[in-house]
């Protein structure tokens, strides 16, 4: 891992991930997880703040990155609700079939390498009844929009941790074996349009 991934990126990514605006999003979608929770990609706990303690049983934080983690003890010492840390990629869950109420994802997918095993490992441990709440930037609905994404893409993905700006959220989670049973989009105010498309909703497996 090079200096810039262990020390520069996961404050950059927290600073950029805890603005007004992407704290308002996350407001829109964690309060709405109950029981036993799955967080894919937990970075520095910056959901932990909405989940409702009379709704949540525990909450499984999956985070392989040990300066992300070490970036959660903040709010980890003002949590109300338990958290286990999960110390693996989104690709390798270590839970077993069906344990999962509701798994929340926010801001991951599109880091994600290997999307396609991450959302099958999703589904695998999700409860039948339960669901997927996700909360995710991607590819913009607009023709200019989008082949500004195409251009910036390759140099955002080098120094933003493999982000990806284009991925197209819905399709990717019914390609992963979901259904989206709702979603709202938005342009984010106060961020570049090609950054800041964003999809919110709940999806179920298929």
């Amino acid at each position: 891992m090079s200096f810039y991934d262990r020390y520069v990126l996961p404050h950059l990514v927290h600073l950029a991930c805890k603005s007004r605006t992407i704290q308002h999003q996350r407001r829109k979608i964690v309060p709405r997880a109950h029981g036993r929770v799955l967080e894919i990609g937990m970075g520095s706990g910056l959901n932990i703040p909405f989940y409702q303690p009379s709704r949540v049983e525990w909450v499984w934080g999956l985070e392989p990155s040990p300066e992300m983690r070490r970036k959660a003890r903040s709010h980890l010492q003002a949590a109300e609700i338990e958290v286990r840390w999960l110390d693996f990629p989104g690709e390798e869950i270590p839970l077993e079939d069906h344990t999962v109420d509701t798994v929340v994802v926010t801001y991951t997918l599109c880091t994600i390498p290997d999307w396609q095993t991450a959302l099958g490992q999703m589904r695998r441990v999700i409860k039948p009844g339960g669901a997927l709440l996700f909360c995710e930037h991607g590819q913009a609905p607009d023709p200019a929009v989008q082949r500004w994404q195409q251009r910036i893409n390759p140099v955002w993905k080098s120094i933003a941790g493999g982000c990806h700006l284009n991925r197209p959220i819905p399709g990717l989670l019914e390609q992963g074996g979901f259904r989206v049973s709702d979603v709202d989009t938005m342009y984010l105010p106060g961020s570049p349009r090609f950054a800041s498309f964003n999809y919110w909703g709940r999806a179920v497996p298929a």
